[in-house]
């Protein structure tokens, strides 16, 4: 496993239409480069996954639980596994780095559908 990465080297993968991923990760950590169109839609969903991150370029809409913030650059998040969340794009791209704990299986590169365990969580 490699210690060292360049992020425009590692491959996107497709999460849902308008967002895509770069994963690279270690036993018990997982590092995403997530990218989101203008406008793009990740529904509220949940996963048993720690998850941190911050945002780095553009802005967006988040909702952690029941609250919801406008996310800007140098904002972060932590959200707790299980708990319900998502985001709204606004009207540019966005770039987050979300840090997963355990690592994602579903996110690494051996998987062929990222997408699968992808359910809407009705509130």
């Amino acid at each position: 496993m490699p210690y060292f990465y360049k992020s425009s080297a590692v491959p996107k993968r497709e999460l849902i239409k308008g967002a895509t991923l770069r994963t690279m990760w270690g036993d018990k950590i997982m590092m995403s480069l997530l990218e989101t169109d203008p406008h793009s839609v990740i529904p509220i969903h949940t996963h048993p996954h720690e998850q941190a991150g911050i945002v780095m370029e553009g802005e967006f809409e988040m909702t952690i639980g029941d609250e919801v913030r406008h996310m800007k650059p140098g904002d972060c998040y932590v959200i707790p596994g299980g708990v319900p969340h998502g985001v709204k794009g606004y009207s540019m791209k966005a770039v987050a780095l979300d840090i997963f704990s355990p690592p994602r299986e579903e996110y690494k590169p051996e998987t062929k559908k990222v997408t699968s365990e992808w359910k809407e969580v009705k509130k």
